[in-house]
């Protein structure tokens, strides 16, 4: 679609799920978890992630060729949350953060893996974490505020946590954040302007249902209700590796999900135009040998 003039673009990516050899990981790293992720990276998951280097050039070029401002990443840079992983993707991802606008970003359930990963997204991608109103942090960096040009605000909250039991990757939002997202909300700096909230889990699946105990936003129902004040607004997310848009019953903002934007057969991304008096949002995937928009742009309302 055609940038309209005035507008301000952005791009939505999600679960790009950079890895390493292997070999990489420390022998003290394989307890527990990351030995039963490691073996299905090497069985199942790997073979659907074969090509994320490659896609994110494609990417590259993408928001360049398309006039965006501003990049939005929901989280899962990695598969194990390694050093090694995280390294590598700050790297692969490093000409997506050159976005005129900036680039905001939240960490995923992956890159705070188990327990020894915590702080490790901090080292590689903490000159990403800036807020430009930290005075309203409640939970160390979070949640971060980036105020874009006139019209835009971004708060980001941090969704992910270690899950050490093999069988659930579940997230929750910080009390801390929760109560300091609903001030921020209400914050006399972002009215009139099209806000972004944006975490890692999904509120809702595309079904408009919540996700499981295990696997979901465990709190989604208080992260929701502070969100029910937003006025002009989208909650962006990733996790769920499906490409989906939904509305919830009590909420004026919609949700987006762009899915895994590298995952094979599954890629997603949403493209918004914010304009002083309308937005439109259009999906994209990987078409061919490129990323396209594949869906007609829609008034977000």
């Amino acid at each position: 679609m055609d940038k309209p003039e005035g507008a301000v673009r952005v791009l939505h990516v999600s679960d790009i799920h950079v890895d390493v050899p292997l070999r990489h990981v420390p022998l003290g790293g394989w307890a527990g978890k990351r030995l039963m992720g490691g073996a299905n990276l090497v069985l199942r998951r790997g073979k659907h992630f074969r090509r994320v280097r490659e896609k994110v050039k494609v990417l590259d070029r993408f928001w360049r060729e398309r006039g965006v401002d501003l990049v939005l990443c929901t989280g899962d840079y990695t598969v194990l949350g390694t050093e090694a992983e995280l390294a590598a993707a700050r790297d692969v991802i490093a000409p997506l953060t050159e976005a005129p606008l900036g680039f905001v970003t939240v960490p995923g359930n992956h890159d705070v893996y188990v327990p020894d990963a915590v702080g490790r997204f901090e080292r590689f991608f903490g000159d990403l974490l800036e807020t430009d109103l930290p005075e309203l942090r409640t939970d160390g960096d979070w949640p971060i505020v980036r105020l874009v040009g006139d019209t835009i605000a971004v708060v980001a909250v941090n969704s992910a946590r270690p899950n050490p039991h093999p069988w659930r990757s579940s997230g929750r939002i910080p009390d801390p954040q929760i109560d300091g997202l609903g001030r921020i909300l209400n914050d006399s700096r972002l009215a009139g302007r099209f806000v972004f909230v944006i975490t890692h889990y999904a509120p809702r699946l595309a079904s408009g249902k919540p996700d499981s105990f295990t696997h979901g936003l465990v709190n989604a129902e208080a992260f929701l209700a502070k969100c029910a004040t937003l006025e002009r607004g989208a909650i962006l997310h990733g996790h769920v590796h499906h490409c989906f848009h939904v509305k919830v019953d009590g909420l004026r903002a919609s949700l987006f999900g762009a899915g895994s934007t590298t995952q094979d057969d599954r890629e997603g991304l949403w493209l918004f135009d914010i304009e002083p008096d309308k937005v439109t949002a259009a999906r994209g995937g990987w078409v061919g040998d490129r990323y396209a928009l594949t869906g007609s742009p829609f008034e977000v309302r």
